[in-house]
């Protein structure tokens, strides 16, 4: 099972409730379930293009930028999502973006120009697959990075036009 990249918008009041159904939990479930218009699967695209700009693209502000919205910050008082009934364990717990950190993230995303950042991915899609870490990819292989970053972009904007945090984990 390939390793998923998500992402939830989520009000601070919200946050604060699931912590006290944590606490009134027996088995300190949070009782996670966000509606499905507030959460976002990026599949494994965004790893795909944060490594192929790692390699590829000379530009450590974007790689940066990547790596925050994969990763999340650090710190956060969020280890009550630390839970399977949040997330599988795959992968590290839930990250927290603040309000403030979700509007810099945006402003940030926004300025990337795609087009450009996959200009230097190589015409033959076997390459540019391996450039990616997506071996054995079948499709177009700049869409799929494309598709992907274009959902998060909109989904940051999103949540900083609401003011809200996002989390962020691998399952």
């Amino acid at each position: 099972m390939a390793v998923t990249q998500q992402f939830a918008r989520v009000a601070p009041d919200h946050l604060e409730c699931c912590r006290a159904t944590a606490l009134d939990s027996p088995d300190a479930d949070p009782g996670w379930d966000p509606p499905v218009d507030d959460t976002l699967d990026t599949d494994w695209a965004l790893g795909g293009l944060l490594r192929y700009c790692r390699a590829r693209v000379p530009d450590p502000g974007l790689t940066a930028l990547l790596e925050r919205v994969i990763d999340g910050d650090p710190g956060g008082d969020i280890g009550f999502l630390d839970h399977p009934g949040f997330y599988d364990g795959i992968d590290g717990p839930p990250r927290i973006l603040s309000p403030a950190a979700v509007s810099d993230i945006c402003r940030a995303l926004d300025r990337v120009d795609l087009d450009d950042v996959l200009s230097g991915l190589p015409a033959d899609p076997a390459e540019a697959a391996v450039a990616c870490g997506f071996g054995g990819f079948k499709g177009d292989v700049r869409a799929y990075p494309a598709r992907h970053f274009t959902a998060t972009r909109d989904f940051f904007r999103s949540a900083a036009l609401l003011g809200i945090c996002m989390l962020v984990w691998r399952d």
